[in-house]
């Protein structure tokens, strides 16, 4: 085409050659799928008669088409399913011993053999389960109560109340929860009544300072949002809006931590326990029968395996709990994000 071509912006109109002194003419064709072709429209779509979902609303939505939290949701319930009635999965009395039936292998009626005393080891797991389940768990709530209520003070009021309890937590936080632990449960106070409570109160005390920093970073990211403004405006106190409107929106990050630290405090109980500081010889629990099974690991390696393969199983459901319902609250969090 000439140097000194118009183009016309208008399509079908002429083209004017000046040079030439001549006008041609040519039209344009625009293609344009057709709508049934396009994705887009049912992306596009919405529901105008639809209620707007919540942020729970949308993770449980998420979260029911995640294979990974349909396996570990199922694992846990059997779980606690267990350690609620345990005599419905056996017969058998855990402390019922008979020591000709020591290191027995598997025989019908008892599935997974003897221990070096000739008690059932199906049924001591089975029991077993009550203990460690109700470590974690009731460390969480101790974790979630303390931790969660000291992180929201620091990150709401700020100033000298985040300063204390920031360093209080940094003294805590630098020492390691099981060598925290064990050194307390060497105290008079601890080692003359070991319980289920002990242990508890123990890996309370060392496990609230992570707790309390994601709390903190949480209620500091949603203090300064319209709607706290906005009711702050309207008179309300602000320990009432931060227990109305700063927590409840801060929940989030406080779930997925709790959640994967549950398998944690089950895994600490059982350290705990192994290495004779933890639970009494009297309560049965997986770490005291790994406890007990070290010494016949090489006669009778099953002894170790099944209280561990138990634990293994719980700890690793929890936490694929956590990730999952991490990615479902946290869309930022996922892969490939």
């Amino acid at each position: 085409m000439p140097e000194n071509q118009n183009n016309n912006p208008e399509a079908g109109l002429p083209i004017s050659n000046h040079r030439a002194g001549k006008v041609s003419k040519y039209k344009i064709e625009h293609y344009v799928a057709p709508l049934d072709e396009t994705p887009l429209q049912a992306v596009d779509s919405v529901k105008e008669g639809g209620k707007p979902l919540s942020m729970w609303a949308e993770a449980w939505r998420s979260l029911r088409k995640r294979p990974l939290f349909i396996i570990s949701a199922i694992l846990i319930v059997a779980v606690v399913i267990v350690a609620v009635f345990p005599q419905w999965f056996t017969s058998q009395d855990p402390t019922y011993c008979q020591l000709e039936n020591s290191n027995e292998p598997s025989s019908p009626g008892h599935i997974m053999g003897f221990n070096l005393q000739g008690c059932d080891i199906y049924s001591r797991v089975i029991y077993g389960t009550r203990a460690s389940l109700m470590v974690g768990v009731m460390t969480t709530i101790a974790v979630i109560i303390l931790g969660g209520a000291m992180g929201a003070l620091a990150g709401f009021y700020g100033g000298w109340i985040d300063t204390v309890l920031a360093r209080l937590g940094d003294i805590f936080f630098a020492l390691p929860m099981i060598l925290g632990a064990i050194i307390v449960m060497q105290l008079p106070a601890f080692r003359d009544n070991k319980s289920v409570w002990t242990v508890i109160i123990t890996l309370a005390i060392f496990g609230w300072p992570q707790l309390a920093r994601i709390t903190r970073g949480a209620v500091i990211e949603a203090r300064n949002a319209d709607f706290v403004k906005a009711s702050r405006s309207l008179g309300l106190s602000k320990f009432k809006s931060l227990v109305r409107h700063v927590i409840p929106n801060s929940l989030a990050p406080i779930i997925v931590v709790a959640t994967v630290n549950l398998g944690v405090y089950i895994v600490a109980e059982a350290t705990l326990s192994f290495l004779g500081v933890g639970l009494p010889p009297d309560i049965m629990s997986w770490g005291n029968d790994i406890a007990s099974a070290q010494t016949q690991l090489r006669n009778n390696p099953m002894m170790l395996m099944w209280p561990a393969l138990f634990l293994s199983v719980t700890v690793l459901s929890f936490i694929m709990l956590g990730d999952a319902v991490r990615d479902a609250l946290d869309p930022k969090a996922r892969k490939g994000a």
